[in-house]
């Protein structure tokens, strides 16, 4: 799968939240319907099998509750992505990676080997299983990790015992941190703490620039790692670096090094860059101190303001606005319009963007963003994710076009107005505007509705934040421990409020996507090629 994802640390966002996002791109020449679902712990699988490895794997018999975005079609699988669990730990996963040969050939893939022949005749081998991918990852781990650094561990644990039979990069995020981890050919792993005052970019490549070996093997402050990396890497001549120095370069030793990579993954990197740092160095021209080409582009830069969701929106929606790149710009020729892979492309199947909020109690400061299909002309919805159901509208996708849930009518929509793009252009934003108007104002009628419950609900809560002995974590409301999160947030009545809130949202957005709809709609078919202007009356 291709992908884009970006990790926004809490100094470096617009209201102290985490922030993790990814758009979930399917391959080329497919498109894959999402639904947004909550999945209860009765219906949690305790005995798993994959479809596309046929892996097995035992679960433990105590999972949470937590939403996912899956295939509407599982033929190929769950393929669940991305979540927040209520334990309000949020999962984003995967991000596709890019290897290089030394890697592979020191600990290859664990691929799925179909068997040979019939049992009973002779020579007939077994099948042997593939490991863990993109397939399983969200359904393997969220529903058992109750803080982002256990979401590494539970995940690193899970790729030593079973391997893996792709190259991926998984985030975590809870209200105090986020994780980024990454596999390593088939079974190793590194795994990166993202700096609080930093963003981080992540493209289709092994991304970690800087690694402290000493740290992931002993104290894991902000590193952590698979328990022999040292002697793995140190065995098969990994490290590259002329001189003996630290920190280790992971990019370096296992990431790819190929001319493609500049035409498909530096330059989304140089863009999100580009857009949230745009006086700290030069970007364009002979003098640039970063191009699109670029090998060295940082994996993670402070920010020259604070970023905001719409922030995010924008960088993953680029089609290279105001550069010779942009598909539908008149800058450069239509050789630069087609020079890169743009990071809103047309295949793309779900944005989701988690929101950890420190400042909110833990019954609501969880939200999960939701976006389908092509990004620059789609709109991105919050929902609440500690409810006990999710809108139809969002849930009940069907793999035939349909103008009744969001996932096709925004197919529907892109492909209208990627054919008018300048026709158009002022509808959509339009729409997207507004829309975001709405969110957040519904967002905060929420949350005030919330506050005023108050009664035994914030009783409970005062009470368990009396109990917990730890320092107030970073400015946080309500600092609890993880079991006392999950008790806080199953609380019924704020569930029904907060699933209300959800409800209204998706009524809203479905009719203004409606209108968005009928007016694209009319404004390509007035373009039509067999129109005449002589009129019929």
């Amino acid at each position: 799968m291709a992908c884009t994802t970006i990790l926004v640390g809490k100094d470096a966002s617009y209201d102290g939240s985490t922030i993790i996002a990814r758009n979930e791109d399917s391959a080329n020449g497919e498109f894959n319907p999402k639904r947004f679902i909550v999945v209860r712990p009765s219906e949690q699988p305790r005995h798993y099998r994959s479809v596309l490895s046929h892996v097995e794997v035992d679960l433990p018999d105590n999972p949470l509750q937590y939403t996912a975005v899956p295939n509407a079609d599982t033929k190929e699988g769950i393929w669940g992505e991305a979540g927040v669990n209520e334990a309000n730990v949020a999962m984003s996963a995967t991000e596709t990676l890019t290897t290089n040969e030394r890697v592979l050939g020191a600990d290859p893939f664990v691929e799925l080997t179909p068997a040979k022949g019939k049992p009973g005749e002779d020579g007939y081998e077994p099948e042997t299983p593939g490991g863990i991918g993109e397939e399983d990852f969200l359904t393997l781990v969220l529903p058992y990790i109750k803080t982002a650094r256990e979401g590494v561990k539970r995940l690193g644990s899970l790729l030593e015992q079973f391997g893996t039979y792709e190259m991926n990069g998984v985030a975590f995020s809870d209200s105090h941190e986020i994780w980024w981890l990454e596999t390593v050919g088939g079974h190793h792993w590194i795994a990166k703490r993202v700096p609080d005052e930093a963003y981080v970019t992540m493209p289709n490549q092994l991304g970690i620039d800087e690694f402290d070996l000493d740290d992931a093997l002993e104290d894991q402050e902000s590193h952590m790692c698979s328990a022999d990396l040292a002697e793995f890497i140190e065995h098969n001549h990994l490290d590259l670096a002329v001189e003996s120095t630290s920190p280790f370069n992971p990019r370096d030793a296992f990431g790819s090094h190929s001319d493609s990579d500049h035409v498909y993954n530096t330059p989304r990197a140089w863009y999100m860059q580009r857009f949230l740092n745009p006086y700290d160095e030069v970007w364009d021209g002979k003098n640039a101190d970063h191009t699109p080409e670029s090998n060295d582009i940082p994996w993670a830069r402070q920010p020259e303001r604070k970023i905001t969701i719409e922030d995010v929106k924008y960088v993953l929606s680029s089609h290279y606005q105001g550069t010779p790149f942009d598909p539908y710009g008149h800058l450069g020729d239509e050789h630069t319009r087609h020079m890169y892979r743009t990071i809103g492309i047309n295949r793309q199947s779900q944005l989701s963007v988690m929101q950890i909020r420190p400042y909110r109690p833990q019954s609501n400061r969880a939200i999960q963003w939701i976006a389908y299909g092509s990004n620059p002309f789609n709109t991105l919805v919050p929902f609440f994710p500690n409810v006990d159901t999710t809108p139809k509208y969002f849930e009940d996708t069907t793999t035939r076009v349909t103008s009744e849930n969001f996932y096709w009518e925004n197919r529907i929509i892109a492909a209208l107005c990627d054919a008018a793009f300048s026709d158009t252009a002022n509808a959509v934003e339009r729409y997207q505007e507004k829309t975001g108007g709405m969110a957040h104002r519904l967002i905060a009628a929420t949350d005030e509705q919330v506050s005023r419950l108050g009664g035994e609900n914030e009783a409970k809560a005062k009470q368990l934040e009396d109990e917990f002995e730890a320092d107030n974590l970073d400015g946080d409301v309500e600092p609890l421990e993880p079991d006392q999160i999950i008790e806080v947030v199953r609380d019924q009545e704020v569930r029904d409020v907060l699933a209300a809130a959800n409800q209204t949202m998706a009524d809203q957005i479905k009719e203004e996507t409606d209108k968005l709809l009928d007016t694209v709609l009319y404004i390509t078919s007035m373009k039509m090629k067999n129109g005449f202007n002589r009129s019929d009356n």
